[in-house]
Parts: C-alpha cells; structure tokens; sequence
C-alpha cells in the first residue's frame, strides 16, 4: 500500500453528486426567494449577483476541506502501514493489515495472505512522513470548486437573457428540476438504486430543502 498512490479518479462518483447537488441547493435558495407576483429587475439582479457570489464563496470553502481531508487521509494511510510495519507479532501486524482493506476484501484473505503481505510491508521502503499535496489533490480541489460554482449558472441564465423575469423564474425552476433528476440518476447509476425512482427522490428532497 502506497500513501502517496493517486486514486483512479479525481473525484469518484459520489463527490461529485454531492458537490452539484450542494451548488444546486445553494443557488435554488436564492432563485425561489424570488416572488412570483412581484419580481423587478434589481430585484433579479440582486439575486443574480447573491447567487453568484455564494456559489463563489462556497466552491472554494469546499475545495478547502477536500484538500484538508486529502492531507488527512494521507497521514492516517501512513500511520496504518507504519503500525503494520513495526507490528511485533504476526498477528498484531494481521490487524493492521485489517485496517487497511475494505472489510469484504479482508473477509476473504486467508492467515497466509496476510503474512505474505506483512513481509512485502517490511521489505519496502519506508513511507515519507512529510505530508504533501499531489498533483491529483489540486486538481480534485479544482474540480470540487468547479461543479460548485458552474451548477450555479444553468439555473440563473434564464434571468440573463430573459427580460420577462417571470418567465425566467419558471424555465429557471424547470432547469433546477431537470439537474435535480440528473444528479439523483447519476447517483442511482453508480449505487444501483432504481433510476427513474431516484431521480425524482432527488427532486423532492431538493424541493423540501428549498421550501424549508
């Protein structure tokens, strides 16, 4: 096991789920703020630039914790394979070992499986304590600030190029409404759960977040 090894992906599936789906209900807050009957152009645009900032604001406050979480887990990772390493017995070394594998992995190793890893362990060099940012760290910070700040835009452009901000207000909730299903397929796509069924789940739990 390599501590510093970069994951397949920047960001799996479910990262990014959760960061359109925060952005989503970031900018819906301020778009349904918006009175049906009584809306005016500064009224929009101050709405506009609200939204806009937030998004902003919240991209980058989430790209922060993504690379606080990164250097986290890097540490833990090192602590693990150094307590695997320094393990004085085989079996203490075994339930390192554990710790470090899912559990349905774990489950199907046997007692000589584990040995065998143990002394690969002890025969690799030892891991660099000094905790760094890789180049797949920025670059899965990046992407957590883009789907942050760009979910914002699909939903506030009817209210750019729309003068009626009536109308806009409807094809904005429309486009929420198709994003919202969007990423709740997605999340049935990579967890297995019924699609059409998700999909709408998302929209109405983004719907109840909103209203409440």
């Amino acid at each position: 096991m390599n501590p510093d090894s970069p994951r397949k992906r920047i960001l799996d599936p479910l990262e990014r789920f959760s960061e359109i789906l925060f952005g989503l209900i970031v900018v819906l807050s301020f778009t349904c703020a918006l009175s049906v009957t009584h809306v005016g152009r500064q009224d929009v645009r101050s709405m506009l630039v609200g939204a806009i900032l937030c998004n902003l604001a919240w991209g980058i406050i989430d790209a922060a914790f993504y690379l606080i979480s990164c250097l986290a887990e890097h540490s833990h990772n090192i602590a693990l394979l150094l307590h695997a390493r320094q393990s004085p017995t085989p079996e203490h070394a075994r339930q390192k070992i554990v710790e470090m594998l899912p559990p349905r992995i774990a489950e199907a190793l046997q007692p000589a499986d584990f040995d065998r890893i143990y002394e690969h362990l002890k025969q690799t060099p030892a891991p660099s304590q000094h905790l760094r940012l890789t180049g797949n760290n920025w670059r899965g910070a990046f992407g957590v600030f883009l789907l942050v700040f760009l979910s914002t835009f699909p939903v506030v452009i009817p209210f750019i190029f729309i003068s009626d901000a009536r109308l806009a207000l409807h094809i904005s909730n429309l486009i929420a409404i198709v994003l919202l299903f969007s990423a709740g397929h997605m999340l049935a796509v990579y967890s297995g759960l019924p699609r059409g069924w998700t999909g709408l789940a998302m929209v109405a739990i983004g719907g109840v977040l909103v209203g409440g």
